[in-house]
């Protein structure tokens, strides 16, 4: 059986949280174009991340808390290449870009060791 885990007091779902108020900030300065394609997708991508950290702390063994890892884990690699796209076609600074990359992947590293810590 798995410990449970308590979502809130973990580190990557409120690094996640805050990942999502940025996201959402930075895609209002997106096109409006945008708002059912890349600014729902990316939105989407960033909500998945906390999310699936908090469903997984339900499940009942580390086997199936780590299936939802996985699936954060997932998010964040889907949003860091739309973060890529969206500096490619002019919708983000260099400055912005280098930003939540470094942030990303830090989101990403934190998953990665948090699993390598419940196998």
């Amino acid at each position: 059986m798995a410990a449970n885990h308590n979502f809130r007091k973990l580190t990557i779902w409120k690094e996640g949280i805050e990942f999502v108020k940025e996201t959402y900030s930075i895609t209002r300065t997106f096109p409006k174009s945008e708002t059912y394609s890349l600014i729902s997708q990316i939105q989407r991508c960033s909500i998945s991340i906390p999310s699936n950290i908090a469903e997984g702390t339900s499940k009942g063994t580390n086997k199936h808390f780590l299936q939802y890892l996985e699936t954060a884990l997932g998010s964040a690699f889907e949003w860091e290449t739309q973060l890529i796209i969206s500096y490619e076609v002019n919708y983000i600074s260099k400055e912005t870009f280098s930003h939540l990359e470094n942030k990303i992947q830090a989101i990403q590293g934190m998953i990665t060791r948090f699993m390598e810590n419940l196998k």
